[in-house]
């Protein structure tokens, strides 16, 4: 059965810095990128940021979290990361991990992220 799972999100104030997780099973995580987006309330969803499969390369960044948010991966673990630092009033949302390999794709539940003082 496939799994993502996040996890970390919560309450946080304005400056603060909040680290996500999304733990993979049910499946070859080492073989599929990693995306995550989020979903403010009342707005689209949005990608935030991506990895490849083996983390190597370039990694994507939208510009709105560029410099503040960082994605990483731990293949021993099955587990994808999203380091986020100053975090702002507009970075509330619910924050979705994807796994993505050619046409199959596997999205998470989701984990909320509220930043208010």
């Amino acid at each position: 059965q496939v799994q993502l799972v996040e996890s970390g999100g919560g309450l946080v104030q304005p400056g603060e810095a909040l680290t996500l997780s999304c733990a993979a099973s049910g499946f070859t995580f080492n073989t599929y990128a990693i995306q995550w987006h989020r979903q403010p309330p009342g707005k689209e969803r949005e990608l935030v940021a991506g990895i490849s499969s083996n983390g190597n390369g370039n990694n994507l960044y939208a510009d709105s979290v560029k410099g503040r948010f960082t994605i990483s991966r731990d293949n021993s673990k099955n587990t994808a990361f999203l380091q986020m630092t100053s975090l702002k009033a507009e970075d509330t949302a619910v924050y979705y991990c994807k796994a993505i390999m050619g046409r199959s794709a596997y999205w998470g539940q989701g984990t909320q992220v509220t930043v208010s003082a």
